[in-house]
């Protein structure tokens, strides 16, 4: 009988001590998880602060600007606090969950919430290279952002007015025709980005086929003199028309200049430059494929029409200037031959054309 009273003190007492400890480890749980919501707010903030600067460095760097720092601070600060709102809430969660089950539902700790993956400070070196802050400890590690492609190609066409400069004379006294004389180019060029992680500079590289066409007035039309010398002279019967054809082949260079838009997605940036201005200033060589006469005449009270090729003494090559200006693939258009025309003794006469062009 004393035996089985000693027996029942001690389980009593076993049960009281039990008891005593679920108690206490209840309080100490409830009171963890409550410090550790605060906790939980100050990470995210100096998480937040140092995404903050580093943004501020790589704006001061020029590797972004005002526009996309604005927009990445927001989306910095949107996350931060989407972080607090659903970590605190988890932490909510299991002291409701205590607290309606005191001491007989135990809860495992979970160290992610105390420091997890979003937790982590991130600072950001530029667009591939970032320092990490985790348990303590700074890593660097490289990211696997791809970068928009440095190489794009367009077809380019272009047409409008041509005309020529001729020493000691200015283009009011042109002896050419406004309206009828034209240029028409057509060609194939690449444009790649100069720099990396920027697309302000775009270098254009290519070929063209260039006709140029120079219509005369007062029933001119070209010969080579006795000299040697391309001049015009009047043709022996009354002319219906007189038009100059220059084709070419020449191999244009552009440095384009202009804003452009970045595109970001999960660990890829584009680069637009959709509705964006841009100009282009360059140059361009190469060689004249042939020059001819389309003569249309009459000629005893008939319709004639000739053409005179070669034979005028044409410039074999071909070089100039050439610049544009405009939105999207439409912009203004000029080119000007520093070449003349014509090989000396002739006089000095250099095309020059204004028109649009398209690259598509």
């Amino acid at each position: 009988m004393k035996t089985i009273s000693t027996y029942l003190v001690f389980v009593i007492f076993c049960v009281i001590s039990n008891s005593v400890v679920a108690q206490d480890d209840y309080n100490e749980k409830i009171q963890d998880l409550t410090e550790q919501k605060e906790i939980i707010t100050q990470e995210e903030k100096e998480a937040l602060k140092h995404e903050v600067e580093a943004i501020d460095k790589r704006l001061e760097n020029g590797y972004i600007n005002d526009e996309e720092a604005s927009e990445l601070k927001e989306d910095a600060a949107r996350r931060r606090a989407l972080n607090i709102e659903n970590r605190l809430a988890i932490i909510d969660n299991k002291i409701a969950l205590l607290e309606r089950n005191e001491e007989i539902v135990i809860v495992e700790e979970d160290d992610s919430l105390n420091r997890g993956e979003e937790a982590a400070v991130i600072i950001n070196i530029d667009d591939d290279v970032s320092l990490k802050m985790d348990d303590e400890e700074w890593d660097i590690f490289i990211s696997k952002t791809k970068y928009d492609r440095r190489t794009y190609s367009d077809l380019v066409f272009a047409f409008g007015l041509n005309n020529a400069i001729i020493k000691g004379q200015s283009l009011n006294d042109t002896p050419y025709k406004v309206w009828g004389s034209r240029f028409f180019e057509i060609g194939w060029t690449w444009r790649t980005r100069v720099f990396n992680k920027t697309n302000f500079m775009r270098f254009h590289y290519g070929f063209s086929f260039q006709f140029n066409g120079l219509k005369s007035q007062d029933n001119l039309y070209y010969v080579v003199d006795d000299e040697g010398k391309t001049v015009q002279a009047p043709f022996e019967y009354p002319l219906r028309k007189s038009k100059l054809k220059i084709d070419n082949l020449v191999i244009p260079i552009h440095f384009e200049f202009g804003p452009f838009k970045t595109i970001r997605s999960e660990n890829r940036i584009r680069y637009s430059l959709k509705n964006q201005f841009r100009i282009g200033l360059g140059a361009y060589g190469g060689f004249n494929m042939g020059t001819r006469q389309k003569l249309k005449y009459n000629q005893d009270g008939s319709n004639r029409k000739t053409t005179l090729k070669g034979g005028l003494n044409s410039n074999p090559f071909i070089y100039g200037l050439s610049g544009y200006m405009g939105v999207n693939c439409f912009s203004v258009y000029v080119k000007y031959d520093l070449n003349p025309i014509f090989k000396s003794p002739s006089d000095e006469q250099r095309n020059i054309s204004f028109g649009l062009r398209f690259a598509i």
